[in-house]
């Protein structure tokens, strides 16, 4: 955008995914049960794996970090966009579109090397079995988390510190319900040419790096598990990895869809009503996905309700 009227804008204002009125309470309804589900189930899978001794192994751990990470990713964006609802406004300060810019770009790369670093987790355990506890020890799982955090925090601060050195014009309308990257990108009147490079150069390296990763890891699983002469074999390998190949190709199936319906010659509304796809959808049912497609997380949730159950039964009494 070329410069024009340019003013230290205070506030933005976020369009939200519709603007009529008489659709508000329906989306609120929605969206808070989302949330709920999102929030109840993620914190499920936490507690049965923090409370489960057959669970304290490297993939659980994993499991139980992607869903502490899915709740942040979901609480960055959602409950502000009730907040506007429920108070009938639609304004946000600059300085929180920084921050959920900030933690949306944070949890979002979490995410995405969390999915890779559980990728790994698989390929070694069905290719190299018999050193599988020697290879993924404590040591390495708490650095592939750490390293995780570290490069996804280095991501975001530099996107965010980049935005800084933008100016806006006296458009400061959002067209999405949180401070999208790109919309704030397109919305500056000062020269953007350097947040575009950046922006599209991480998300080719920190988003297809991983990528090929995954596409790695299940591509020497496959080579493996097909060397596995009996039937009952290949199935029991096959299993452990269904949960999280689902859950990968969820993510990315939904987060392409939103890259393609972005690029396509249809309105902003469109592209904020596909990113709730993956920002809403996907954290809601991955614990879905792992509880019913696995019988450690079933088993371990079944044992942690029925000491809960057990515990307020001794209250009560």
């Amino acid at each position: 955008m070329q410069p024009g009227n340019d003013t230290q804008v205070s506030e933005f204002l976020l369009l939200g995914l519709s603007e009529e009125p008489e659709l508000q309470p329906l989306i609120f309804g929605l969206f808070l049960s989302m949330y709920l589900v999102t929030v109840c189930g993620n914190l499920l899978i936490i507690l049965a794996v923090s409370s489960d001794s057959h669970l304290h192994i490297p993939m659980y751990f994993f499991l139980a970090n992607l869903s502490f990470v899915d709740i942040c990713f979901t609480s960055t964006t959602v409950p502000k966009m009730l907040w506007n609802i429920q108070v009938q406004s639609k304004v946000i300060t600059y300085e929180g579109c920084l921050c959920q810019i900030y933690f949306f770009v944070l949890f979002a790369g979490l995410d995405i090397f969390l999915l890779t670093v559980m990728a790994y987790d698989r390929f070694v355990a069905i290719c190299h079995p018999l050193h599988y506890m020697v290879i993924m020890n404590p040591q390495l799982c708490r650095l592939l988390v750490l390293m995780s955090w570290i490069m996804s925090i280095l991501n975001s601060l530099l996107e965010s510190l980049l935005v800084l050195r933008l100016s806006f014009c006296t458009e400061v309308e959002i067209p999405h319900f949180f401070c999208e990257l790109n919309q704030m990108i397109h919305l500056a009147c000062s020269d953007t040419f350097l947040n575009n490079m950046v922006m599209y150069f991480v998300a080719m390296l920190l988003a297809g790096g991983p990528f090929i990763g995954i596409l790695y890891s299940y591509s020497k699983i496959v080579s493996s598990v097909c060397g596995i002469s009996s039937a009952q074999g290949k199935y029991k390998a096959f299993s452990t990895c269904a949960s999280h190949l689902s859950v990968v190709s969820l993510f990315y199936c939904t987060s392409l869809g939103v890259y393609l319906s972005s690029a396509a010659p249809q309105t902003s509304h469109t592209s904020a009503v596909a990113s709730v796809m993956y920002t809403v959808v996907t954290p809601m049912l991955n614990p879905f996905v792992y509880s019913l497609r696995n019988r450690d997380i079933k088993e371990a949730l079944m044992r942690f309700s029925g000491m809960a159950a057990l515990k307020g039964t001794i209250v009560l009494g």
